[in-house]
Formats: structure tokens, sequence, C-alpha cells
């Protein structure tokens, strides 16, 4: 069964060319023209991945996005003009899993989508099981739970925080990072890292100013605790 993709996009002409490439790849593609619409046929919907446009009438993508990430943990790529980093590292922060800026190739976006969606469906299950003090993240069920509580994360919050615990200790910079988590044909840049930590932080530590698990290697990047 195809898999289902909600593009989000109020240019009729962008529309029609997004459709077309998504659909000659395999996909079943519906549409939203404004932010409450799209809330709406998401709802109704359920599609497996969300291409999001930042800069839609009623509703813009930001608050789109933070609405989605209260009910569900969909793979969102957002798609912009704004080449502000801010403006990226507010959308990741919401918990987008990609970014895309105009103008774009049509074949980049669905190899994009392609990439998000295997990091959501994860490998093949494997029954390897890591656990630090509270938290054990479960690679066959591909979940994490903190004591009793199952943790809602991302598809690019999992995997981030599985390469982290694989290899506890281990001083990652943050385009090692990026490298792994996105891959090679990812053209993005380190800070976003930065922005998925964050997030991981907030989910995964009691307090995320000081953290237990993640922590800060200055002038490197990110690791993860030993001897937790």
């Amino acid at each position: 069964m195809a898999k289902k993709i909600l593009v989000v996009e109020d240019e009729k002409k962008l529309v029609a060319i997004l459709k077309g490439y998504l659909e000659q790849a395999g996909f079943h593609v519906v549409t939203a023209s404004d932010g409450e619409q799209a809330l709406a046929v998401f709802r109704h919907e359920k599609p497996a991945l969300v291409l999001l446009d930042l800069n839609l009438p009623k509703l813009d993508g930001l608050d789109v996005c933070r609405a989605l990430r209260k009910e569900s943990n969909v793979p969102i790529i957002m798609v912009t003009a704004r080449v502000e980093e801010a403006d990226r590292l507010i959308g990741l922060e919401l918990g987008a899993d990609d970014y895309i800026t105009k103008p774009f190739s049509p074949r980049e976006v669905v190899a994009r989508v392609r990439a998000v969606l295997r990091r959501a469906e994860g490998e093949p299950a494997r029954a390897e099981t890591f656990v630090a003090g509270e938290l054990t993240l479960d690679l066959a069920k591909h979940s994490v739970r903190l004591k009793d509580r199952e943790i809602e994360l991302t598809p690019t919050e999992f995997d981030l925080l599985t390469v982290l615990m694989q290899n506890p200790g281990r001083a990652f910079t943050r385009l090692q990072l990026l490298d792994r988590v996105q891959g090679e044909a990812f053209e993005g840049y380190e800070r976003t890292i930065d922005a998925h930590i964050k997030n991981l932080r907030q989910k995964i530590e009691r307090d995320p100013k000081n953290p237990r698990y993640i922590l800060t290697v200055f002038g490197v990047g990110y690791k993860f605790a030993e001897d937790v």
C-alpha cells in the first residue's frame, strides 16, 4: 500500500509539481493550502509524513508544526523560502525532522522524503537493548523508556539517541552526528544537531540545563555519559 504524504503549500503550481513527482515515486499525496486545513486533513488522513511550508495563510507552518507535535510524532519536513538560521532552528526545536529551502529540485524533495521515512521505519528489528540509569532504549521495539514511562521521540531524535547510547563516553562532533542520523546526502548544517540535542534533553533529562545523560564536550560536540 502506497505511503500517504501530506503536502501543505499554498502555491498551486508548486503543489502540482510536488504531487506529480511524489506520485511518480509511488506515494499517495493529499494536500492542504493553509495551516488550519493542514491540521484538519492530517487528523482525517493520518499521513506517514508531512511536507510543510512555513509561510502559510491563517496558521503559519511553525504553529502547525507545534500543533502536530502535541498529538503526533509523524515525520515532518519543513519547506520554506526563509534562509535565516534562526527560522531553521525554531522549526527544528519544534520537532521537524528535516529542512529544505526554496528553490529546490523536486527530485531532492523525493529523496529527502524517502530518507526520512526510512529512518522513521527503523532498521530491521534487532534484539538490542541499551540501559543507562533510568533510561532504556530498545532497538527491536523502537522504543525509549524513562523509568516506567514511554518517551515519545521523533525519528531523528531516536536515531541520535541510539548513536550516543551505543557509544558511551565517545565524543562526537556535530558533523559526525549529522552524518550518522541524516546520511551523506543530507545538505544540512552542523548546528541542526544542537536543536535536536536540546529537544532530547527536554524529554529525557530531569534537569536539561544540568544533563545527566547527554553531555556537552566543549570545543568538540556531544557524548553519552559513562557509568550513569
